[in-house]
């Protein structure tokens, strides 16, 4: 397997067997500059439909049978349901007592709990594996090296791009429907199993070959009011008992951390913020649902209250204090991709202003404009951080998989202000690092990091370092913070890796790989 060294000094692959060819990252625009290169758009398949007034299948094998899958397809999924679902281990137990093996699957993101994935991989089931993060038992397997698939990592936005292009040609979609009708109108909105917005599904069923709807609260036809995906996208429902735990898909409103080391980060995140200028009427934003983010937009709620400022509009995966500060007329829109709470659920189905959008509306590079290239301002989380801003949010500092790309370098890239939050060190382990073990979002496009121990701003931003000196804000040099947290923990010991042995190709959000993770040795 030839490899090269990207811009960032990472070695990656030009091929891996049975994926194809890829191009070694750059920098943050330049394929989006470069003209994309004569890259059209995959077609759609065409489907047709004789008159019928009920398309529910009498069971879900027989749902499987009907949608034509055979070895060494694609399949996709949802993770709308979080750590709730129960339609991923349904699924793939029917299709492992089916038969089937060589699958690839390329679900939207993997909840924690469905650590059946790594026995599935394990019996040949599932033969390939595109996804956005890895965790608990699947991660501690594929980095051990026991297996060798391809597993290809991307964002949200990066997945939206590779599906509508063709790189990720989806045969079957399985996906999770909180509340159908017979003719498989879906929402998201209603239900035991009700998540709020169906982003991600909103793609997988605009561009799967095959639509199933899978769901445990068959409604009366039409489905009203509220529609995320419409009848003429699904072929096929099935119904079944339970899609899912309803204590684990929409939980409470996360609380305010109390935690010293967060709510200083976010004092200081939210005082860069200030500084910078952006807080004005008009500001967009996306925010985090816990820890250190929370927390800065309880600062921020104050101040745009206080000031009488009306901003434009917030973003992402949404949490109930997002919906609450749109609620109170703080933001005049808010544009929702995955709903993280029971609070913004409601909100949704109560409130015009609270959208629904698509991951390819969210933050697919390769459109005419994703919502994300219109944020203000963005606060982040990162496992650790480099001393050239460059941030990992896919793998501990043990090498093993324990994260997801998601929104990340999406959402870095389209700011106008990132801001990367972490503590100064977690477990005894610096969270600064002369250069992290995987890069999810290249530095370029991160602003400025905040630990509890000071703000260090990016040298590619002295508008930024100026205006946060003129505050009197507590900014340090990323290097001198690196020596001053490693005499209080010391210096980790340098993994040393395989680099003949790939555990995943990491892209960034235009295609190009941004690093790859490799067996540690």
């Amino acid at each position: 397997m030839k490899s090269v060294l990207n811009s960032l000094k990472r070695l990656v692959p030009l091929e891996i067997p049975g994926v194809g060819a890829f191009e070694p990252y750059s920098s943050p625009f330049s394929v989006i500059t470069g003209g994309l290169k004569g890259k059209i758009r995959a077609s759609l398949p065409v489907k047709a439909c004789a008159p019928c007034r009920d398309k529910v299948a009498s069971s879900l094998r027989r749902a499987i049978e009907r949608s034509g899958l055979t070895d060494g397809m694609t399949v996709s999924f949802h993770h709308h349901l979080r750590s709730g679902d129960a339609v991923i281990p349904m699924v793939l137990k029917e299709m492992e007592a089916m038969g089937l093996r060589n699958l690839t699957f390329a679900p939207s993101s993997i909840p924690d709990a469905h650590d059946c994935v790594a026995d599935y991989i394990r019996s040949g089931l599932i033969g390939k594996l595109y996804t956005s993060g890895v965790r608990g038992r699947l991660g501690k397997l594929l980095s051990s090296g026991e297996t060798d698939i391809p597993v290809v990592i991307r964002s949200h936005g990066g997945r939206a791009r590779a599906i509508e292009e063709g790189a990720i040609k989806i045969d079957v979609a399985f996906l999770a429907a909180p509340a159908c009708d017979c003719l498989g109108n879906i929402s998201g909105c209603y239900g035991p199993s009700a998540c709020g917005s169906l982003g991600y599904a909103i793609t997988d069923a605009r561009n799967a070959a095959h639509v199933i709807a899978v769901t445990d609260n068959l409604v009366e036809y039409p489905l009203s009011p509220k529609i995320s995906i419409p009848q003429y996208l699904v072929d096929q429902v099935v119904v079944t008992e339970s899609i899912g735990d309803p204590s684990k898909i929409a939980t409470g409103a996360a609380r305010i951390t109390r935690n010293p080391v967060d709510l200083r980060i976010a004092e200081d995140s939210f005082k860069l913020m200030k500084a910078s200028g952006i807080v004005e009427p008009g500001f967009s934003f996306q925010m985090g649902v816990g820890g250190a983010s929370l927390a800065a937009a309880v600062y921020l709620e104050e101040y745009m209250t206080e000031k009488g400022i009306t901003g434009s509009f917030g973003l992402g995966g949404v949490g109930g204090y997002m919906a609450s500060m749109h609620d109170k007329g703080l933001f005049k829109t808010v544009f929702d991709v995955q709903s993280f709470d029971a609070a913004v659920t409601r909100s949704m189905i109560s409130n015009p202003g609270h959208i629904e959008i698509d991951a390819s509306w969210y933050a697919n590079p390769f459109n005419a404009g994703a919502l994300v290239n219109n944020l203000d301002c963005v606060i982040l989380a990162a496992l650790e951080v480099d001393t050239d801003f460059n941030v990992n949010v896919l793998t501990g500092n043990d090498s093993v998989l324990r994260g997801a790309s998601g929104g990340h370098q999406d959402t870095a890239a389209g700011a106008k202000l990132s801001i990367v939050v972490c503590p100064s060190f977690r477990g005894g382990v610096p969270s600064v690092k002369e250069r992290v073990t995987t890069v999810t979002t290249p530095g370029e496009t991160v602003d400025a990091i905040v630990t509890e121990r000071g703000i260090c701003i990016n040298s590619r931003r002295p508008e930024l370092l100026e205006a946060a000196l003129k505050a009197g804000l507590a900014v340090k040099d990323i290097s001198s913070l690196k020596k001053e947290v490693e005499k209080l923990t010391g210096v980790p010991e340098t993994i040393e890796f395989d680099c003949d042995r790939l555990i995943a190709a990491v892209e960034y959000r235009d295609g190009t790989l941004i690093d790859a993770v490799y067996a540690a040795k």
